[in-house]
């Protein structure tokens, strides 16, 4: 069994504790944009019939359920998430939903995906892999399980490129979104994230660690400014 690091416990702890709030913080900091980006994101994966695609990091589900929404009905999903909390709060929603009875949730970490070799024609994380503290072993286990022919989509904050709007993005992270999330939320949570996309590689750092996983093409897209990044690997 993996045993987590204490940096991992940290960070599965703290999203246990906002759970119950992270889908109504997440539209109200990101003004409902980051819906966009994840249709954008499953919009680039392509699933055959009968096909299976797994959601890393899926958190409370919305990624999974936008799979289902975009896929054939014979298309099954599995979501995997490492923090019980927020899979609780994605099975709520699989009650409520049309294709709920499609997705199967799974609680394990990135670092050691619990499905054989090759078996997923797609998988997605969407603002996930940042918090995966060994990412290259991430993204190495999302290449063993997808199938020759299959797609990774990773949807990801990152740093706008222009200097200007850089600055105001991240007064907005580091000032504003702090203090909001620390009024309806725990605000240590809201401090983690602007550090955690700080810290985290540029475009085309984190395509060359893709690259290193054995991904081949691997091309990403700026979405509104380059707030976030959709990045896309094939296995050959």
């Amino acid at each position: 069994m993996f045993q987590l690091s204490d940096k991992g416990r940290g960070v599965r702890q703290m999203f246990d504790d906002i759970a119950y709030r992270y889908d109504f913080l997440n539209r109200l900091l990101s003004f409902g944009i980051d819906r966009r980006w994840r249709r954008f994101a499953v919009s680039q994966l392509s699933i055959p019939k009968n096909g299976r695609v797994l959601d890393i990091a899926t958190g409370t589900c919305d990624v999974a359920l936008e799979v289902a929404e975009q896929t054939d009905p014979s298309v099954t999903i599995v979501g995997e998430d490492f923090t019980q909390g927020m899979l609780v709060q994605g099975q709520s929603k699989l009650k409520e939903s049309p294709h709920g009875s499609r997705i199967m949730l799974v609680n394990a970490p990135c670092e050691e995906i619990p499905h054989p070799d090759e078996c997923f024609d797609g998988i997605t994380i969407a603002f996930g892999i940042r918090n995966v503290v060994d990412r290259q072993a991430g993204l190495n286990e999302m290449y063993r399980v997808l199938k020759p022919g299959g797609r990774a989509v990773i949807l990801e904050f990152s740093s706008p490129r222009s200097q200007l709007f850089r600055t105001l993005y991240y007064f907005y992270f580091q000032k504003i979104l702090p203090t909001i999330g620390g009024l309806l939320s725990k605000r240590s949570a809201y401090q983690y994230l602007p550090d955690s996309v700080i810290e985290f590689p540029s475009q085309d750092e984190f395509a060359t660690m893709m690259k290193k996983a054995g991904f081949l093409p691997v091309q990403y897209v700026d979405q509104t400014f380059g707030i976030a990044t959709v990045y896309v690997g094939d296995k050959g």
